[in-house]
């Protein structure tokens, strides 16, 4: 799936969408294209496309027929399989037939979701896999889980889908040349908004508050949950990527002028916030299991709760 994203996103920089015409799954009539750059680049990521949908059915049917009692890993899988299908559906009508850059931006968004959902596959089928014996009573020992941290864990990763999007919207809408310099535009913090301009504008803030949102999570996480070692990777994950895509933002400004520097700027920015919001999903799931669990167990018998789950 990271495989996948990134060949999309390189398509996209490259302007490689259109290199085996208006024809899918052929390119220019072929199962295998003549060799031009263009054209192997967006054979290549249909390719990892398709291996990407054959593994994810592979896993769903894994998971169906060994492990149907985790629920949360067949949702998961379940997740991929679903995506996978649907932004590659997608692909294959922005090939045939022309999309807004509003469609084009859901299709990235999309298969960020199909990449996220991968993502904790692997993850929670790690955690399953190195977990121990359940116990109760270290559980109850623990510092709760809050629900207003549950709530804002949850709302960090909604609004950074929504960061996505806006980025996506100015990736198809070619105003990545809006604003000139960083963190300034245009030489002012408050442009005439109006154009290609507003737009950038509109993603610079709302990234600005999505670094705040996830520093305040990741402070919460490592210095409010240390009963909670995993939470507090996840958290100094997020806050770490959320930081180098902050950076690879300005770098994607610095290399307008250098096409070669720039798509390398621009992967690196897509690839960061995919791993972002990945982190961040799994970081609302794990949460929101964790505030379900201990809630479980204290409603069983809060004074002797030896129950496992």
């Amino acid at each position: 799936m990271f495989l996948a994203v990134l060949g999309g996103a390189v398509v996209t920089k490259t302007g490689s969408g259109l290199e085996c015409g208006n024809e899918w799954p052929l390119c220019h009539g072929k199962l295998i294209p003549a060799y031009t750059v263009g054209s192997m680049i967006e054979y290549t990521h249909r390719l990892f496309s398709g291996l990407a949908g054959v593994l994810s059915l592979a896993s769903m049917i894994a998971f169906w027929r060994y492990a149907r009692n985790r629920r949360d890993l067949l949702v998961y899988a379940f997740m991929t399989l679903l995506f996978v299908i649907v932004q590659g559906g997608m692909g294959a009508l922005a090939v045939i037939k022309s999309q807004s850059a509003a469609v084009m931006a859901l299709h990235m968004g999309f298969s960020l979701i199909a990449f996220s959902s991968s993502l904790m596959l692997a993850l929670g089928t790690k955690r399953r896999h190195e977990a121990g014996e359940y116990d109760p009573k270290m559980e109850l020992q623990k510092q709760p889980v809050s629900k207003a941290f549950r709530n804002l864990t949850c709302f960090t990763a909604f609004y950074s889908y929504v960061v996505v999007y806006i980025g996506a919207f100015v990736s198809h809408t070619d105003s990545r040349g809006g604003c000139s310099g960083w963190p300034l535009c245009n030489g002012e913090w408050v442009p005439e908004l109006s154009g290609g301009v507003g737009i950038v504008f509109t993603h610079r803030i709302a990234a600005l508050i999505l670094f705040i949102l996830t520093a305040v999570l990741g402070h919460l996480a490592f210095w409010k949950h240390k009963d909670y070692p995993e939470l507090r990777a996840l958290g100094v994950a997020a806050v770490l990527l959320c930081l180098m895509q902050v950076f690879s933002g300005a770098a994607v400004v610095y290399t307008l002028d250098n096409e070669r520097l720039y798509i390398f700027a621009a992967l690196a920015h897509i690839l960061l916030i995919a791993s972002l919001f990945g982190v961040l999903c799994y970081m609302s799931v794990r949460v929101w299991q964790l505030n379900r669990a201990r809630n479980v167990v204290v409603e069983k018998n809060p004074t002797n709760p030896m129950t496992p789950l």
